[in-house]
């Protein structure tokens, strides 16, 4: 049964102690007020889940600000986009064990569960791994967002690299090119014969090949590919830690540079992103 309060404090109110309160707003200011208001509202030894991709540096300080209330928070990074409610999530969580300990029933109901995957080879017949539930304690505070952050930074350098291979397809019948080696390739049914068998198949291919098949030019979709600011934080993270992450950093860029270009790379990145989030990329004219 659904039950609706007109506010968060009815919300709160209507809780037992000791409460579980999972927040679910749009990383920034709203985050910030929201968590501050729950922060006056809750007690010691309630739980606050902030679900939403907030930067971890913020998380770990709003932590520190409601443990010393005695509130136990918990930084939950949610993949899974608009299909979760159907697969369920991925849940990277960083907190207390305490607090993690608490909310095991419903991770276990929202993750998609160890059925999801075949088992890694190595662990088949041994006792179920962290990690293999769909849901993972990362460590402590912070980490829960950490962890979901390069997991986008990573999602971009996947996504342009099938962007520019595509690219390549849509541009290898041009003139420019000699026409021993020019070639009018049908880009749905590159996806679709890779999406079997091939060391590339992924969820991000089904999702291209789908896009492909509904709309072969991708004219549809727009050519400015935007970011959330999760590939922002990564390259950031990857400087404050003097670790290089060339491809990733590229593919930042690269949405940079696409708000000045016009091509089918493009298209498939926002297709991609239309696809799994639900981003609001289609063309003005699609």
């Amino acid at each position: 049964m659904q039950v609706s309060y007109a506010d968060i404090g009815s919300l709160v109110a209507a809780l037992a102690a000791p409460r579980v309160v999972w927040l679910m707003v749009p990383a920034g200011e709203v985050t910030e007020q929201v968590l501050t208001e729950l922060g006056q509202l809750c007690t010691s030894g309630d739980v606050i889940i902030d679900g939403g991709n907030s930067h971890f540096k913020e998380s770990v300080a709003r932590a520190q600000m409601l443990a010393a209330k005695g509130i136990l928070m918990v930084d939950c990074g949610t993949s899974g986009g608009v299909f979760g409610l159907a697969r369920g999530y991925s849940l990277m969580l960083g907190g207390a064990n305490e607090a993690i300990g608490r909310i095991v029933p419903i991770l276990d109901t929202l993750a998609p569960g160890i059925d999801a995957a075949a088992r890694t080879p190595a662990r088949d017949g041994g006792p179920q791994a962290p990690g293999e539930a769909g849901w993972l304690h990362c460590g402590k505070p912070g980490s829960g967002h950490y962890v979901k952050m390069i997991h986008n930074g990573i999602e971009y350098g996947m996504m342009q690299a099938m962007a520019e291979g595509f690219a390549l397809f849509a541009s290898a019948g041009h003139a420019v090119v000699e026409e021993d080696y020019r070639y009018d390739l049908d880009l749905a049914a590159i996806a679709e014969v890779w999406r079997r068998g091939s060391v590339v198949s992924s969820w991000l291919l089904d999702l291209g090949a789908d896009a492909l098949a509904s709309n072969p030019t991708l004219d549809q979709y727009s050519t400015e590919v935007a970011d959330s600011g999760e590939g922002r934080w990564t390259i950031e993270a990857a400087i404050d830690q003097r670790t290089s992450a060339q491809v990733l950093a590229a593919a930042l860029f690269a949405r940079f540079s696409s708000r000045e270009k016009n091509e089918l790379g493009n298209r498939f990145l926002s297709a991609l992103r239309n696809k799994f989030g639900g981003h609001p990329s289609l063309s003005s004219k699609g």
